[in-house]
C-alpha cells in the first residue's frame, strides 16, 4: 500500500478504516498510537461500532473497497494482495478516468500527525536481557535501530543508522526497518528485521551487521524455504535459539520456522499457514500470527497473539503442539485462572522463561502476567489494565501495549511500547521503575 501511494500519489486517495477486533483496539488513542507507530500517512476512520463494515458488507481483515472519482463502488478484494496486479489496475484506472476528465488531481491537503518523540526511544518492540554479560539490548523499533547498554541504562552501542531501509555494514551505516525480536549467541546478536522481511545477524565484536536470511520481499506464495538468503520470509516478530537452531515466529505465515545455525537453509517449523488454533502433530497444526518466542531449554513457547494463546512446542521429529492457554480467535478479555476454559488473554506479544514459570506480556490488556505451563495458571503479576505510565507498587503500576519482556539478575525488563520506555520490575518486591539510559 506505502508504494502504491507513493507512486500515485497524486491520482489515488487511501481512506483506512479500522474495524476493530479487541476491545483494546476501539479505543481512539490507541488507534492514533498505532498509527504513528506504523507510519500511516492516510486518513484512517476508528469504526468501533462496525457501521462502515455493515455498511460495506465487508467480510474480512483487510477488505479494499475502490471507489472511482464520482463516488460509486467499482470493485472489491478480500485479502492480501501482490503489489504488481494492483499496480496494474491503478493504471488502467487513470488511464479511463483521466479520458472521462473526471479525475482531480488538487492536493488534497493533508499532513500526517508525527510523533514529538517524548523519550530517545520510539515505540521499543522487544527487549533481550543477557544476565551473564551485564548486557541489554532494546528493539528501537520506530527508531529502526537496536540499542545496547548495560543493565543499568549505560548506553554503549548503537546499530543502525535510524532511518528505515535494508543495509549492511557497520553499525553506523546498517539500516533495518522496524526491528522486533531478538536473539544472543555468544558476540553475534540475531534480529527479526520485521518490515525488511529478513533476519539479520549483528557481529557485536567487529561492529558489522550482515543479512542472513530473506530477500527483503514478503513472501506471498508457497511456504516451502530453502537457501536462506534466497528466500522470502513474511513478518518476522520474534526469535530464539535452542540446539543450535534459530527459531522464528513468522507472525505474516502463521507459522514457526527454523533455521540450523551455520546451515544456510531455513525452512517452515509448525504449522501449515492457515490461521487457526489447531493442536497436533507441527506438520498438521495451525497457528494464528506467532509474535513471542521463548524456551525452557526443551519446549519453546509460543505467544499466538491473534488467538490471545500461549501455546507449546515440541521441536523435535515427530514432536507436537499444545496450547496452554486460549481457545480461538475471537476469545479474548481480562481474566486470570487455571487452563483454557478460565484464563483471558488480550493480544499478547512477548514471553519470558524464568525458573519454571513464563512471563507474559499481555499487550492489550496493559498487562504483565505469570504462566505456570504445567498447569496452566495463570495469574496478573503487574499492571493496573488500564493504559498508563506509573511507576510504583505491582498492581498500580500502569503500561501502555508493553510488547516484549526479558529476566536478568532478578529483575523483569519490559519493552512498555506506546510509552516509548523500558520500564523495570523487581522480581524480589514487584516495584516498577522506568529505565533511564544514559548517553543516548
Amino acid at each position: 500500500m506505502r508504494k502504491l501511494e507513493r507512486k500515485w500519489s497524486q491520482e489515488l486517495a487511501v481512506v483506512g478504516v479500522h474495524s476493530p477486533k479487541f476491545l483494546s483496539e476501539r479505543e481512539t488513542d490507541a488507534v492514533r498510537a498505532a498509527i504513528l507507530r506504523l507510519n500511516v500517512g492516510h486518513p484512517v476512520v476508528n469504526d468501533r461500532d462496525f457501521r462502515v463494515w455493515q455498511a460495506y458488507a465487508v467480510r474480512a481483515w483487510p477488505t479494499l473497497m475502490f471507489v472511482d472519482p464520482e463516488g460509486k463502488v467499482i470493485g472489491r478484494h478480500e485479502g492480501e494482495f501482490p503489489l504488481e496486479p494492483f499496480d496494474d489496475l491503478i493504471a488502467k484506472m487513470v488511464e479511463e478516468f483521466d479520458a472521462a476528465g473526471v479525475l482531480d488531481r488538487r492536493p488534497r491537503g493533508l499532513e500526517p500527525e508525527r510523533l514529538a518523540a517524548p523519550t530517545p526511544l520510539r515505540f521499543p518492540g522487544k527487549v533481550l536481557a543477557d544476565a551473564a554479560g551485564g548486557r541489554l539490548f532494546i528493539s528501537d523499533t520506530g527508531g529502526n535501530r537496536i540499542l545496547g547498554a548495560d543493565l543499568d541504562g549505560r548506553v554503549e552501542a548503537v546499530i543502525g543508522r535510524g532511518d528505515p531501509g535494508l543495509g549492511d555494514g557497520s553499525f553506523d551505516d546498517a539500516a533495518f526497518y522496524q526491528p522486533q525480536g531478538l536473539a544472543l549467541d555468544g558476540d553475534t546478536l540475531y534480529v527479526a528485521d520485521t518490515e525488511n522481511h529478513a533476519l539479520r545477524a549483528v557481529d557485536l565484536g567487529r561492529r558489522r551487521v550482515t543479512t542472513l536470511a530473506g530477500t527483503g520481499a514478503q513472501l506471498m506464495g508457497p511456504r516451502v524455504g530453502g537457501p536462506a538468503r534466497a528466500t522470502s520470509l513474511s513478518s518476522p516478530w520474534d526469535l530464539t535459539i535452542l540446539d543450535g537452531t534459530l527459531y522464528v515466529a513468522m507472525a505474516g505465515t502463521h507459522q514457526l520456522w527454523a533455521m540450523r545455525l551455520g546451515s544456510g537453509e531455513i525452512r517452515p517449523h509448525t504449522g501449515t499457514g492457515r490461521e487457526a488454533l489447531e493442536d497436533g502433530p507441527r506438520e498438521t497444526a495451525a497457528m494464528n500470527q506467532p509474535s513471542g518466542l521463548a524456551t525452557d531449554g526443551r519446549l519453546l513457547y509460543v505467544a499466538d497473539s491473534e488467538a490471545s494463546a500461549v501455546r507449546a512446542v515440541e521441536p523435535g521429529p515427530g514432536g507436537a503442539i499444545r496450547t496452554i492457554v486460549g481457545e480461538g480467535l475471537f476469545e479474548f478479555g481480562d481474566a486470570d485462572g487455571i487452563g483454557p476454559a478460565s484464563v483471558r488473554l488480550q493480544h499478547p506479544l512477548g514471553l519470558a522463561w524464568h525458573g519454571d514459570v513464563l512471563f507474559v506480556a499481555d499487550t492489550y490488556n496493559h498487562k504483565i502476567k505469570r504462566l505456570d505451563p504445567r498447569t496452566g495458571e495463570c495469574r496478573t503479576l503487574l499492571g493496573a489494565g488500564a493504559p498508563g505510565h506509573a511507576d510504583g507498587a505491582a498492581g498500580a503500576a500502569r503500561f501502555s501495549e508493553p510488547s516484549g519482556v526479558s529476566v536478568a539478575a532478578g529483575r523483569l525488563f519490559i519493552a512498555d511500547t506506546n510509552n516509548h520506555a523500558i520500564r523495570v520490575a523487581s522480581l524480589a518486591s514487584g516495584d516498577v521503575t522506568t529505565l533511564v539510559l544514559r548517553g543516548l
